[in-house]
This record gives structure tokens, sequence and C-alpha cells, in this order.
């Protein structure tokens, strides 16, 4: 399955990388995300290209780590929301309600 999220893992000290591509790709996450989760979509509105392969070897350095998608069951998708709910015993509340919802 193909991996469009990543994050920079926290506990990696200097690694010295060989490939430049690799070097300024892991400035550019550096400097915009730091250790926050980004995604592939993310690097392409900062104006990077071909960056896959540097993205890989960042990955088999274990700089950056990926976040596949989730599945519970072979084929099928997991969903996740981004709302807080409250399940009470008569009635199920929708916490962060807002202007999204």
């Amino acid at each position: 399955m193909e991996t469009s999220h990543y994050m920079k893992n926290f506990d990696v000290g200097h690694v010295p990388l060989r490939l430049l591509r690799s070097k300024q790709l892991l400035n550019v996450i550096n400097q915009n995300f730091g250790t926050l989760a980004f995604c592939r979509r993310w690097l392409d509105r900062l104006g990077q290209s071909k960056y896959l392969i540097a993205l890989k070897n960042l990955g088999d350095m274990g700089i950056v780590d990926p976040y596949p998608p989730l599945c519970d069951a072979k084929g099928c998708y997991t969903a996740q929301f981004e709302h807080t709910i409250m399940l009470r015993p008569t009635c199920k509340e929708i916490v962060s309600k807002g202007d999204d919802f």
C-alpha cells in the first residue's frame, strides 16, 4: 500500500547522508515541519519535486518514519474523524462541533 504521510523521528540524532537530494529534503522538512507529521502533497506545495527517492532514503535511514493508511480488514480503509464524541448511556454528543460540521 502506498504511503503518503510521514513524520521525522524525534529520537534520531545526526545521521550522515550521502545523497545531496536527501540532505536538501531533510533541510526542507526541518524548516517547515520539524517533528510534526506531513504528507507528500505539502512537499509539492512547497515547490519540491522529484523527492521520492530522497524521501525513501530518509525512511531507510530511520530519519523519517512512514505512516501508511489505516486498514482494519484487507482492502478496506479505516476513517479518522476530527471531532471529539462523548458516548453517554442515553445519547451521543459531539463536543467539538463547530462551523465545519
